[in-house]
């Protein structure tokens, strides 16, 4: 607490307004001090007070209240977990290996902000959705229509959904980063990768994603890459040192990725990759 002694001394300030500078202050954390101790003193009022909600109402002495707030709880964890589909839907699917692989194509090409973000995250989507649709029709035949017959309690509903998903993501994940998080984990040595849980199973698969994202993107840069050394040293030949050689590289390697019809060759390689 700042005290009055604690206040800095400065010779040019009149000592009347010091002294009106240090009462007010004083006021002010005697009246947070009188705030909380109120507060406390009326703890079991609230405790034993009535929540009104529109469509709910609380009392903390009902025997049912447990129940009701359970309830609410469930509403509360639903909608986190749809305010977290973003990141599901990039870390649980092939949504990863592909920007990733666009982005590299983008800075081998060297054309800077083409495509731009907005058309490779797109394409990445409407990629994903693709590749995902077999393991998408699963959760719907498997799980969503008998819980909308009301067949399913919703455990047993998020249990199904979740296994497709998990089957794809270990399908696509190396052994070696599975055995590497469940190391990690210091968890036992599981009979099979299906009895792992899902916080083993997503971190390795987002690694195993990464790593052939990587992959893919450095054979995307070795045609460029020669393609650019070749242009360098026929710059340096002809005694064009201040030219810079990307200018010159570009041209040629939007052509040359528009000849052997890249796009189709890349797009069909990612999809065949999840295959």
């Amino acid at each position: 607490m700042m005290t009055c002694s604690r206040l800095p001394y400065r010779p040019d300030i009149h000592p009347r307004s010091i002294a009106l500078q240090c009462s007010r202050r004083l006021f002010l954390w005697g009246a947070l001090l009188a705030f909380i101790a109120v507060i406390f003193l009326q703890a079991h009022e609230v405790l034993a007070a009535e929540i009104n909600l529109p469509g709910l109402r609380f009392h903390f002495d009902d025997p049912e209240s447990p129940r009701q707030i359970s309830g609410v709880l469930q509403i509360v964890f639903l909608l986190t977990i749809m305010s977290l589909a973003p990141a599901v839907l990039v870390l649980m699917t092939s949504f990863t290996r592909i920007a990733v692989v666009l982005a590299f194509l983008r800075q081998a090409l060297g054309t800077q902000g083409a495509p731009p973000n907005q058309v490779i995250i797109g394409l990445s989507l409407f990629l994903t959705l693709f590749i995902m649709q077999p393991v998408w029709n699963r959760i719907h035949q498997e799980a969503l229509v008998p819980y909308q017959k009301h067949e399913l309690s919703g455990e047993e509903f998020v249990k199904r959904g979740l296994q497709p998903i998990k089957e794809f993501m270990l399908k696509q994940t190396r052994k070696p980063d599975l055995a590497f998080f469940v190391s990690l984990a210091q968890q036992e040595k599981p009979q099979n990768a299906e009895s792992l849980p899902l916080t083993t199973v997503i971190p390795a698969f987002v690694i195993s994603e990464l790593k052939t994202a990587f992959q893919i993107g450095f054979l995307l840069y070795l045609p460029f890459i020669i393609l650019d050394m070749v242009v360098s040293s026929i710059l340096l030949s002809m005694g064009m040192m201040m030219l810079p050689p990307v200018m010159i590289s570009m041209p040629f390697k939007l052509m040359l990725f528009v000849l052997v019809d890249g796009w189709s060759l890349l797009v069909a390689s990612l999809v065949k990759s999840f295959r």
